[in-house]
């Protein structure tokens, strides 16, 4: 019995991170739609500030603080630094060696990021189900990202995105770390307000003045409260059920779904390589989702 509700929670638990990447795979079309003044860094700062505010909301509303556990600081310092570290990485490394190259090497390499940290430093095993399909996910990611063209990676790029796909694992290692102790409502509100705190001072370097408009607004209230809040809202709760490398392998729905939007609400065109590519990715997160529950050594 305990056996069935626990396959029961993981199985919830994966579709609750599916939900989330659904609404991360919102992010790049609302960029696409941000006024042409809108920097990407300055975006993804608001984008953070509003999320943070939001969850905050939440957790005073539901007093969430109250039912919390002792708090690691080092954990929150952790937390916070790697998800403002892949913010600044990943619009950094976009911006050397292009979209495609950076997001490949990013998102791709997270997966594998992550279950490397959960196994070291969780000791959770992954078993040979995940491995396949986090090979057939990272390997349509790549494809989807190639789109059969001529990609060129600078050093520079390669690296800061390594990093990005490094932040993203890292961060959700401390976060699970303190969700063993503190409810999931007060465990984001406080790692995301610590986040934006280090990310606003790059406002006084950028002009803002596209958030004003009533299109800017619009797309940072959408990245905030949508793609950021509600995306990790749900996200965090399926943390808790679901082992740190299969939440990164499901969480490459984000790319599957950007490139979906991208086809039927801004004109973009599929080639056959990013046809198959979303087939694997596709298959890959099928595995994870029908296998949810299981053995770990299937």
């Amino acid at each position: 019995m305990e056996r069935q509700q626990q396959n029961h929670s993981e199985k919830y638990g994966v579709l609750l991170i599916l939900a989330a990447a659904l609404l991360w795979g919102t992010t790049g079309t609302s960029q696409a739609l941000a006024p042409s003044g809108a920097n990407p860094v300055a975006l993804g700062t608001f984008r953070l500030i509003t999320g943070a505010l939001a969850l905050l909301a939440v957790a005073l509303m539901k007093r969430s603080f109250r039912s919390s556990g002792p708090w690691s600081p080092l954990l929150i310092a952790l937390s916070a630094i790697f998800i403002a570290s892949y913010q600044l990485t990943f619009f950094a490394a976009v911006s050397i060696t292009g979209v495609a190259v950076g997001t490949m090497i990013a998102i791709g390499s997270s997966p594998v990021a992550a279950g490397l940290l959960g196994y070291f430093v969780r000791g959770e095993r992954l078993g040979r189900r995940w491995m396949a399909a986090t090979l057939l996910a990272v390997i349509g990611c790549t494809l989807l990202a190639a789109g059969g063209g001529t990609l060129s990676a600078k050093p520079a790029g390669v690296i800061l995105a390594l990093l990005a796909g490094f932040s993203y694992a890292a961060y959700t290692v401390s976060i699970k770390g303190l969700l063993d102790k503190n409810s999931p409502d007060a465990v984001l509100a406080v790692v995301f307000s610590a986040a934006a705190v280090i990310m606003s001072p790059l406002l006084l370097f950028s002009d803002c003045g596209w958030v004003l408009s009533l299109r800017g607004a619009a797309v940072t209230l959408h990245l905030g409260l949508f793609a950021t809040a509600g995306a990790y809202w749900l996200f965090v709760r399926g943390l808790k059920t679901v082992k740190i490398g299969t939440a990164a392998t499901l969480s490459l729905g984000e790319p599957l779904t950007a490139s979906l939007l991208g086809v039927l609400l801004l004109g973009e065109h599929l080639g056959i390589w990013q046809t198959v590519g979303i087939i694997l990715l596709f298959s890959g997160i099928t595995i994870l989702t029908v296998g949810s529950g299981r053995s770990s050594v299937e």
